[in-house]
């Protein structure tokens, strides 16, 4: 099966559009690392909500691989101002072990 990673960001007010904007400049970038299956930013619906960012991987080892990677450390150089976010949230890492889909 496959390897989620969700980080989950608490987003001051003000800077949703300069946060989002940095995955929008990076979109199609990550999609290049070997392991690499699909990824889901998800904006929160509600004032407490933290963004969600979400990777999914082939392995655990696709995902370190790529955390230290030159990609990871570009993606990473020029972070958001502190005031930007609020502390909370963090990394969660899952595996999968049942998936189901719908039609498409």
């Amino acid at each position: 099966m496959s390897f989620i990673v969700n980080n989950r960001v608490f987003v001051n007010p003000g800077f949703e559009a300069e946060f989002e904007e940095r995955f929008r400049r990076r979109a199609g970038e990550i999609d290049q690392q070997p392991g690499f299956i699909a990824m889901r930013v998800l904006r929160p619906l509600g004032n407490q909500a933290p963004y969600v960012v979400e990777t999914e991987w082939e392995s655990q080892a696709a995902f370190r691989a790529w955390v230290g990677s030159g990609d990871f450390k570009r993606a990473h150089a020029n972070p958001l101002p502190a005031e930007a976010t609020a502390e909370g949230g963090g990394l969660e890492q899952f595996e999968v072990i049942i998936r189901s889909e719908g039609p498409r």
